[in-house]
């Protein structure tokens, strides 16, 4: 396996999700490993469904886990999944780029009615913004993706 490491930044429309969300739908920070272990618990599920029609994704004695990992030293928090993965096209059209999911012009409309952070918070999960979470509690964020078939790591 090959591991190529690129680097984005987010678009523009993410970085004001990812503003709104900090300060406005979260409360509690702690609830970032909620969110990173129900995003690698969609993987895993997203995995098993792929494979009722491609066996090959899940060996016979493959036990689909999620793994957190901690490193009091190095201050960091790893969260791992052996789950469906993300090719480079699907990181690069969903990481950093919420916006295109129509969330973008969602919350304006929220912003506009002024609804309170109980409306918003049932954004989470149906965008994808949970993965966002862990930037309440983290200066620099790391994803490492592989798609399940496919040899190279992103």
């Amino acid at each position: 396996m090959t591991t190529n490491v690129e680097t984005f930044q987010f678009q523009a429309e993410a970085r004001q999700v990812l503003d709104l969300m900090i300060h406005s739908l979260y409360t509690n920070k702690d609830i970032f490993l909620r969110e990173l272990i129900s995003n690698a618990s969609d993987a895993l599920d997203r995995l098993r469904f792929e494979a009722l029609s491609r066996p090959d994704l899940i060996g016979p004695d493959e036990r689909l886990e999620i793994w957190i990992e901690s490193d009091s030293n190095a201050r960091t928090l790893t969260v791992s999944d052996n789950g469906i993965g993300m090719s480079r096209e699907e990181v690069v059209a969903n990481i950093g780029t919420i916006a295109k999911s129509g969330t973008r012009e969602l919350l304006q409309a929220l912003r506009e009615k002024q609804q309170s952070s109980e409306t918003l918070t049932t954004l989470i999960g149906q965008f994808g913004v949970g993965f966002y979470s862990a930037f309440m509690v983290a200066d620099r964020v790391t994803l490492v993706t592989r798609r399940a078939g496919e040899n190279q790591a992103v």
